[in-house]
């Protein structure tokens, strides 16, 4: 295990983070690190303000987007720990329209075609590894665009949509990023297994014993206050991003409980999250995830022949799985989200980070100044 150096780690933070506020690429962001269970930096920077006119601070919410599937994961894990679910369940046992599910893609016209009934029948392993084709690739984009506001009220009413759309491929002969629909369906598994609605189970199996009282789907309005106003860089200068009103992401209805994106949270709430990752389940004594499913969950679990390169899918996480990704030691993990939120859990040097930030510039997965923050904290490892 490598120490931070606390003092070169807030000067690479600041400097980096004051270049970018200068330059526009943040509006306003959040950083927090901690190693072995103490806070080595916390800072806030820029002059973006909330949207009750207040500038950002601890209580501030920022849209999580694709960081809620981290969140989901850990959901499947706690009832797989109660062995009232298996990985290799196939998705039509809990959820009878996706029997038959035929494959639709591109054909050679740019058409979305019929290419028949899958061989394979997906599993919630599949939908938590982006190897189920559902909601994957450019022909995702296009069937997205085409449901309605009445299929996508809640998990429930989106699940025939889903299932008509189809998969862009046979279920596990390759992998492609499912921005949302995977992890819906997961987490519309986990109402139909556990008997309650998604936002209820995630508040008593995860958010209460994390402590995370902010993390939520649908915000209050006094939440609403706090809500991070959306960034842009529009010709060099800041801006303020399109957001639809009252709506946490994209055009989602707040009632439709995104597994796959729809969560808000705090810098703090999700920092404790990403604790209770690295302590291998446990949060502050309290056991909230077997050891044994954070190992399935904090590994790749799909091979090099489906995934190429120094990164691969673990369950609803990226793990740096070779020396070439030279930003982050080999065995971290973590996620990101279209909006620029960020984090990683480094289990060899006990070391968690998240990084806030709701902008529609430098977002997603491998964003320069994630990837810049990456670098910062790595550097300041003695």
């Amino acid at each position: 295990m490598k120490n931070l150096d606390l003092v070169k780690l807030r000067k690479n933070i600041e400097t980096r983070m004051s270049e970018n506020v200068a330059e526009c690429n943040v509006g306003a962001a959040a950083i927090a690190v901690m190693q072995g269970g103490q806070m080595a930096f916390e800072g806030y920077f820029g002059e973006q303000t909330q949207e009750n006119g207040e500038k950002i601070g601890v209580n501030t919410m920022y849209r999580l987007a694709s960081m809620s599937k981290p969140v989901t994961a850990a959901a499947i894990g706690i009832l797989w720990d109660k062995n009232l679910l298996s990985l290799r369940d196939p998705i039509e046992k809990y959820i009878p329209c996706f029997k038959g599910l035929h494959i639709r893609n591109f054909d050679e016209k740019g058409e979305i075609a019929d290419f028949g009934e899958v061989k394979t029948l997906p599993t919630i392993f599949h939908l938590l590894t982006h190897t189920s084709g559902i909601g994957s690739d450019e022909v995702a984009n296009k069937t997205w665009a085409g449901f309605t506001e009445e299929e996508l009220k809640t998990l429930e009413s989106a699940m025939p949509a889903y299932a008509k759309a189809g998969a862009a491929f046979e279920p596990y002969t390759r992998q492609a990023y499912s921005g949302v629909e995977a992890f819906d369906i997961l987490a519309r598994i986990v109402e139909i297994v556990s008997g309650m609605n998604y936002e209820e189970f995630l508040r008593e199996n995860l958010f209460t014993p994390c402590d995370m009282p902010d993390t939520t789907f649908m915000p209050t309005e006094e939440q609403w206050g706090r809500m991070v106003i959306m960034h842009n860089k529009v010709d060099g200068k800041n801006a303020v991003g399109p957001m639809i009103p009252g709506k946490v992401f994209g055009n989602v209805p707040t009632t439709h409980f995104s597994g796959g994106a729809g969560l808000a949270g705090t810098l703090h709430d999700y920092l404790h999250f990403a604790e209770m990752l690295l302590h291998k389940g446990e949060y502050n004594g309290r056991r909230v995830l077997s050891k044994e499913y954070v190992s399935l969950m904090s590994q790749a679990r799909i091979p090099e022949a489906i995934m190429e390169g120094n990164q691969r899918w673990g369950l609803g996480v990226r793990v740096i799985t070779d020396e070439t990704y030279w930003i982050l030691p080999v065995g971290t993990f973590g996620w990101s989200g279209a909006y620029g939120t960020h984090f990683w859990v480094d289990p060899a040097n006990q070391i968690t980070v998240v990084y806030m930030k709701n902008s529609h510039y430098d977002g997603g997965a491998g964003s320069r100044t994630s990837q810049e923050l990456e670098a910062d904290v790595t550097d300041a490892l003695d």
